[in-house]
């Protein structure tokens, strides 16, 4: 499944040329706290609609769109834990978290005439699907976004191992994930007027660095994987497409 990341110009029958995307499948990494736009915390249904725009535009393109989003604009699990409260039950909590967020997110994209399906690693079917990989699979085939909630219904995992985990399970090209800068540094950006862009990393450097990507396991199944990591500034117009058409922006994380 996996694709070549350069893009390509093809022309149709009218003799009018159009690119061609550089990924067919992808998975992409939407932390919790993008969606609450320059809220302190919940849901800014500006944002969510323009997140769903850009989704759409890539869709119409014939990518295939995995969704994973964390819960961090709601409730964080190890943040209420490292306040006293028991780490399983917090856990779960912000599994919860990302539910409501993929709900959010797929009225925004139905909105936008976009056929979706919510699935869920715990099972709630009255507003979900349960996840099963071929039916995932299945739906991605017939240009559905598929919408991964609920992390991997495991406490002590972050959704950044789920969105590992899934891109892998769907066979995905890459997994972008969607930031609120530029790339990765290997400092601070908004506190470090020094700090420096990486065009290019490997799995290792993440790790021997402490650069924080991903974590630790999400970036090891990633390498285990060869799965690419492309990491990027979700909040600039239009950069969802220019990463499916092979522009080099952000930061791609792959091996040696």
């Amino acid at each position: 499944m996996r694709a070549s990341a350069t893009p390509k110009t093809q022309t149709a029958a009218n003799g009018q040329a159009f690119e061609q995307p550089a990924f067919k499948r992808v998975l992409l990494k939407l932390s919790g706290e993008a969606l609450m736009g320059q809220q302190g915390l919940g849901i800014d249904p500006e944002i969510v609609d323009q997140i769903a725009r850009e989704i759409k535009s890539v869709t119409d393109l014939g990518v295939q769109i995995g969704i994973v989003i964390g819960g961090g604009n709601i409730f964080r699990g190890l943040s209420a834990s490292a306040r006293g409260m028991d780490r399983v039950q917090a856990d779960y909590m912000g599994m919860l978290a990302t539910v409501i967020n993929g709900m959010a997110l797929q009225d925004y994209l139905e909105r936008h005439g976009v056929f979706t399906r919510l699935q869920t690693a715990i099972h709630m079917e009255e507003i979900a699907e349960p996840f099963i990989r071929r039916r995932a699979i299945r739906h991605l085939e017939k240009g559905r976004v598929v919408i991964f909630a609920a992390g991997t219904g495991n406490p002590y995992f972050t959704t950044d191992t789920a969105a590992a985990l899934r891109a892998i399970e769907i066979e995905a090209d890459a997994i972008f994930k969607g930031t609120k800068v530029d790339g990765v540094y290997d400092a601070d950006p908004k506190t470090n007027p020094t700090a420096k862009k990486f065009d290019t990393l490997t799995y290792l450097e993440i790790v021997q660095r402490g650069l924080k990507v991903m974590d630790t396991t999400a970036v090891t199944l990633s390498m285990d994987n060869k799965l690419p990591i492309i990491v990027f500034n979700l909040t600039q117009p239009g950069n969802i497409k220019r990463v499916i058409l092979g522009e080099k922006i952000g930061t791609k994380v792959i091996g040696d």
